[in-house]
Protein backbone atom coordinates (compact mmCIF):
# COMPACT_ATOMS: atom_id res chain seq x y z
CA UNK A 1 0.00 0.00 0.00
CA UNK A 2 1.36 3.70 -1.12
CA UNK A 3 1.59 5.82 1.60
CA UNK A 4 -1.22 8.90 1.08
CA UNK A 5 0.78 12.47 0.35
CA UNK A 6 -0.79 13.46 3.81
CA UNK A 7 1.23 10.68 5.60
CA UNK A 8 4.00 11.34 3.83
CA UNK A 9 4.75 14.79 4.66
CA UNK A 10 4.05 13.81 7.87
CA UNK A 11 7.22 11.43 8.51
CA UNK A 12 9.12 14.33 6.58
CA UNK A 13 12.01 15.38 8.85
CA UNK A 14 11.87 18.70 10.25
CA UNK A 15 13.20 21.80 7.85
CA UNK A 16 17.10 22.60 9.05
CA UNK A 17 17.98 24.99 11.02
CA UNK A 18 20.33 27.20 10.30
CA UNK A 19 22.67 29.51 12.32
CA UNK A 20 24.49 32.06 10.99
CA UNK A 21 28.00 33.34 12.37
CA UNK A 22 28.73 36.70 11.83
CA UNK A 23 31.91 38.75 12.86
CA UNK A 24 32.24 42.06 12.15
CA UNK A 25 34.48 45.13 11.67
CA UNK A 26 33.02 48.28 13.63
CA UNK A 27 30.46 50.41 11.32
CA UNK A 28 30.23 47.74 9.00
CA UNK A 29 26.53 48.36 7.38
CA UNK A 30 23.34 46.38 7.66
CA UNK A 31 23.72 45.90 3.51
CA UNK A 32 27.33 44.45 3.32
CA UNK A 33 25.96 41.72 6.68
CA UNK A 34 22.89 41.17 4.31
CA UNK A 35 24.69 41.16 1.14
CA UNK A 36 27.06 38.18 2.53
CA UNK A 37 24.74 36.08 4.12
CA UNK A 38 22.11 36.36 1.34
CA UNK A 39 25.02 35.63 -1.36
CA UNK A 40 26.66 32.56 1.20
CA UNK A 41 23.16 30.96 1.45
CA UNK A 42 22.08 31.11 -2.18
CA UNK A 43 25.21 30.06 -3.26
CA UNK A 44 25.03 26.89 -0.92
CA UNK A 45 21.44 26.58 -1.79
CA UNK A 46 20.12 27.20 1.82
CA UNK A 47 16.89 28.54 1.91
CA UNK A 48 16.88 31.89 4.05
CA UNK A 49 13.71 31.07 5.98
CA UNK A 50 15.73 28.13 7.84
CA UNK A 51 17.93 30.85 9.60
CA UNK A 52 17.14 31.04 13.19
CA UNK A 53 19.82 33.37 14.60
CA UNK A 54 22.80 35.27 13.62
CA UNK A 55 25.35 34.56 16.41
CA UNK A 56 28.56 36.28 17.28
CA UNK A 57 31.06 37.38 19.66
CA UNK A 58 29.48 39.63 22.54
CA UNK A 59 31.72 42.53 22.15
CA UNK A 60 29.76 43.12 18.30
CA UNK A 61 26.39 42.09 19.71
CA UNK A 62 25.30 46.03 19.53
CA UNK A 63 27.02 46.48 16.54
CA UNK A 64 23.78 48.25 14.38
CA UNK A 65 24.68 46.45 11.56
CA UNK A 66 24.12 42.87 12.60
CA UNK A 67 21.32 44.07 14.60
CA UNK A 68 19.39 45.48 11.51
CA UNK A 69 20.44 42.93 9.62
CA UNK A 70 19.23 40.07 12.04
CA UNK A 71 16.00 42.41 12.36
CA UNK A 72 15.39 42.65 8.35
CA UNK A 73 16.08 38.66 8.50
CA UNK A 74 13.25 38.70 11.56
CA UNK A 75 15.93 36.43 13.57
CA UNK A 76 17.63 37.12 17.30
CA UNK A 77 21.91 37.31 17.46
CA UNK A 78 22.88 35.71 19.73
CA UNK A 79 26.04 36.51 21.67
CA UNK A 80 28.72 34.15 23.35
CA UNK A 81 31.78 35.64 25.31
CA UNK A 82 35.39 35.21 23.70
CA UNK A 83 36.51 32.56 25.90
CA UNK A 84 33.35 30.27 25.15
CA UNK A 85 34.36 30.84 21.41
CA UNK A 86 37.79 30.33 21.62
CA UNK A 87 36.83 26.86 23.10
CA UNK A 88 35.07 25.77 19.52
CA UNK A 89 37.43 23.79 17.19
CA UNK A 90 37.37 25.99 13.97
CA UNK A 91 38.79 24.49 10.41
CA UNK A 92 40.07 28.47 9.95
CA UNK A 93 41.31 29.79 12.80
CA UNK A 94 42.75 33.61 12.25
CA UNK A 95 45.42 35.49 14.53
CA UNK A 96 43.47 38.80 13.27
CA UNK A 97 40.55 37.68 14.71
CA UNK A 98 42.62 36.49 17.97
CA UNK A 99 44.22 39.82 18.67
CA UNK A 100 41.10 41.97 17.24
CA UNK A 101 38.48 39.96 19.60
CA UNK A 102 40.34 37.18 21.78
CA UNK A 103 38.99 34.50 19.80
CA UNK A 104 40.47 32.57 16.72
CA UNK A 105 37.30 32.83 15.22
CA UNK A 106 33.95 34.44 15.50
CA UNK A 107 32.01 33.63 12.76
CA UNK A 108 32.92 29.61 12.44
CA UNK A 109 32.77 29.34 16.34
CA UNK A 110 29.31 31.19 16.53
CA UNK A 111 27.74 29.14 13.58
CA UNK A 112 29.14 26.04 15.52
CA UNK A 113 28.35 26.44 19.13
CA UNK A 114 25.15 24.22 19.54
CA UNK A 115 25.52 22.87 15.47
CA UNK A 116 25.96 19.43 14.48
CA UNK A 117 27.88 20.58 11.02
CA UNK A 118 29.30 23.36 9.53
CA UNK A 119 27.91 23.98 6.33
CA UNK A 120 29.24 26.85 4.89
CA UNK A 121 33.06 27.53 6.21
CA UNK A 122 33.89 31.32 6.72
CA UNK A 123 33.49 33.77 3.69
CA UNK A 124 34.22 37.53 4.01
CA UNK A 125 32.86 39.82 2.31
CA UNK A 126 34.34 41.76 -0.70
CA UNK A 127 32.53 45.52 -1.49
CA UNK A 128 33.86 46.77 -4.48
CA UNK A 129 36.51 49.18 -3.79
CA UNK A 130 37.16 48.25 -0.50
CA UNK A 131 38.42 45.91 2.48
CA UNK A 132 35.45 44.02 3.51
CA UNK A 133 34.27 44.11 6.84
CA UNK A 134 32.00 40.95 7.74
CA UNK A 135 32.73 37.33 7.75
CA UNK A 136 30.09 34.85 7.97
CA UNK A 137 29.99 30.92 8.06
CA UNK A 138 26.80 28.41 7.97
CA UNK A 139 26.13 25.74 10.18
CA UNK A 140 23.18 22.97 11.12
CA UNK A 141 22.09 23.00 14.11
CA UNK A 142 21.40 19.91 16.21
CA UNK A 143 17.76 18.77 16.82
CA UNK A 144 18.32 18.85 20.24
CA UNK A 145 19.61 21.88 20.59
CA UNK A 146 18.15 24.65 22.96
CA UNK A 147 19.15 28.00 23.73
CA UNK A 148 21.20 28.69 26.66
CA UNK A 149 19.84 30.74 29.11
CA UNK A 150 23.16 31.98 30.29
CA UNK A 151 24.30 33.49 27.31
CA UNK A 152 23.09 37.27 26.08
CA UNK A 153 20.14 37.09 23.90
CA UNK A 154 18.55 39.70 21.85
CA UNK A 155 15.35 39.08 20.48
CA UNK A 156 13.93 40.54 17.47
CA UNK A 157 12.60 44.09 18.22
CA UNK A 158 9.12 44.20 18.35
CA UNK A 159 8.66 41.24 19.02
Amino acid sequence: MTPSVRSRRATRPPAAQLVVGVGAGSGVTVDEVLELVSCVLREAGLPARCVVELATVDAKADEPGIVGAAARLSVPVRAYRADELAAVAVPNPSDASLSATGTPSVAEAAALVGAEELLVPKRKSSPRGRVGKVTCAVARRAPHAHPDPTVAWNPVPGT
